[in-house]
C-alpha cells in the first residue's frame, strides 16, 4: 500500500485546497524532483559534452546518468534511449526518420491521440496507405480493441504498426504483447505511444516486443519539455535523425558530414539538461513509491470511482470497466450536461480539477458519437475522500 499522506507531503500545490484529477494531462511534480532541477542551476549550469572543465563534467554525468536511470526503468540500454521534448517528438522522429514510400501500409488505432495520428497522416502525401482499426464487435462506448480486430489489418504489406498502449482519452489498455507478435509474423515494425502507460504500469520495452516507445517526463512528475524515444538497437542506424546539427555530428565539411551512433546522433543542439536530470529524479521517485504498488493502488481507486458514477442516473461512461484493462483514467458524461460546463462547476464549486473536451481525440469523440467528455484522472496524490468528493459532486449536478 502506498503512504498517500507522506507522498501528498512532497506536492505543496496541494495545499491550496485543489483536488487534482488532470494527471492524464500533466502530472504534479514533487519537491525531491524540483530539487534535483535546482541543484543543476545552482551547483553546475553547464553545456554537456561541449568541453573538459568541471562544471561540463559534472553536468555531463549527470545526464548520462539520468539517461541510465531512464533507460532501465523501461527495459532499454542506455544508449537505446533518447532524450526528446515529449512524445509528439518522439513519434515525429519516427514518422519522419523511416522514409515512408509509396506502398508501404501504417496501420493506427481509432484510439490514437493526434500526436500518434498526424504524423502518419502527413505520410499519405507520399502515396502511404494509413489502415485504421476500429472495434468490430461489443458496446460501442466501451471501444474494446482485441488482437482479432488488428489480425486483418496488418499484413505483409505493413510498414508499422502504431498504437498507444493505453488510451488517453479512455484509460483502456491495449493488448500491445499479442499485437507485437501479429507485427513479428509480418517482418512489420511496432511504434508503442506510452504517454499513458510509463507513469501508471511496470513497462519493459523487450516485454512488450516494440520496436520504438515514445513517452513523456511530464505525465510522470518530471518537469515539462522532456521525454523519451526507445529505438531498438539495430534499427538506429536506419532512422533519419529529426534535426542534425552540434553535438550529434562526428565530424563535417562544407561537403558532407557524418553523424554519431546510437543515441548522439539524434540529441542535435543543446538540450533540456535540467529536464533530463529531472527525469531521473522523477524515475527515482516512482522506483521508491514501487510501480507495482501504484498499479494496486490506481485500480482501487479507478474501481470507487466507476462503481460510484454508475449509481449516479444520468452518467454514462466510456472505456471498460475492467481493473485488469484500463489505468486510473475515466471518461464520463452526464446528461443534458456540456462536459466544459460540468468541469468549470467541479471546479467552481470543490476546487476539483479535472480535464473536458476531446483529449486530442477528435476521431475518437466522433465514433462514439459525442464533441468530448469529462475526464478525471488518478494518480498517487489522490485519496479515496477525494473520489468521495468527486462523486457526491458529480450527483449533484446531474
Amino acid at each position: 500500500m502506498l503512504d498517500t499522506e507522506r507522498i501528498r507531503r512532497d506536492f505543496p500545490i496541494l495545499d491550496t485546497g485543489i483536488i487534482y484529477m488532470d494527471t492524464a494531462a500533466t502530472s504534479l511534480t514533487p519537491e525531491p524532483v524540483l530539487e534535483a532541477v535546482m541543484d543543476y542551476y545552482r551547483r553546475y549550469n553547464a553545456n554537456v559534452g561541449r568541453g573538459v572543465h568541471r562544471l561540463t563534467r559534472i553536468a555531463t554525468e549527470a545526464y548520462e546518468d539520468a539517461r541510465d536511470k531512464v533507460a532501465k526503468f523501461i527495459g532499454a540500454r542506455t544508449h537505446e534511449l533518447v532524450f526528446t521534448k515529449n512524445t509528439t517528438e518522439g513519434i515525429n522522429t519516427i514518422a519522419s526518420g523511416l522514409h515512408l514510400q509509396k506502398g508501404d501500409k501504417v496501420v493506427i488505432s481509432l484510439l490514437e491521440h493526434h500526436s500518434n495520428l498526424l504524423p502518419w497522416l502527413r505520410a499519405k502525401h507520399r502515396g502511404v496507405d494509413i489502415q485504421v482499426v476500429k472495434p468490430s464487435t461489443g458496446n460501442r462506448s466501451r471501444c474494446e480493441l482485441t488482437v482479432s480486430d488488428f489480425e486483418d489489418a496488418i499484413d505483409p504489406d505493413t510498414r508499422i504498426v502504431a498504437i498507444s498502449h493505453v488510451s488517453n482519452a479512455l484509460g483502456t489498455i491495449l493488448p500491445v504483447r499479442e499485437i507485437s507478435k501479429l507485427c513479428h509474423e509480418n517482418d512489420a515494425l511496432l511504434l508503442v505511444d506510452a504517454a499513458q502507460s510509463v507513469p501508471h504500469l511496470p513497462v519493459d520495452v523487450k516485454e512488450l516486443g516494440c520496436d520504438f516507445m515514445a513517452f513523456s517526463g511530464h505525465k510522470m512528475l518530471a518537469p515539462t519539455g522532456i521525454g523519451g524515444l526507445y529505438i531498438r538497437e539495430q534499427l538506429m542506424p536506419e532512422i533519419e535523425p529529426l534535426t542534425v546539427g552540434g553535438g550529434a555530428v562526428e565530424t563535417a565539411s562544407f561537403v558532407d558530414y557524418r553523424l554519431k551512433t546510437a543515441n548522439e546522433r539524434f540529441e542535435s543542439g543543446t538540450p533540456d539538461i535540467s529536464g533530463a536530470i529531472g527525469l531521473g529524479a522523477a524515475v527515482d521517485y516512482l522506483n521508491a513509491v514501487g510501480m507495482g504498488n501504484i498499479k494496486v493502488y490506481e485500480d482501487g481507486l479507478t474501481k470507487r470511482l466507476i462503481e460510484g458514477l454508475k449509481t449516479v442516473h444520468g452518467v454514462e461512461l466510456y472505456g471498460y470497466d475492467d481493473d485488469d484493462a484500463r489505468i486510473g483514467t475515466v471518461s464520463f458524461n452526464i446528461a443534458g450536461k456540456n462536459p466544459d460546463d460540468v468541469a468549470l462547476m467541479l471546479d467552481d464549486k470543490a476546487g476539483i480539477i479535472v480535464r473536458s473536451g476531446h483529449h486530442c481525440c477528435i476521431p475518437l469523440m466522433h465514433y462514439l458519437g459525442i464533441e468530448g467528455t469529462v475526464r478525471a484522472s488518478l494518480y498517487i496524490y489522490n485519496t479515496g475522500s477525494e473520489v468521495d468528493k468527486l462523486l457526491e459532486l458529480v450527483e449533484t449536478v446531474a
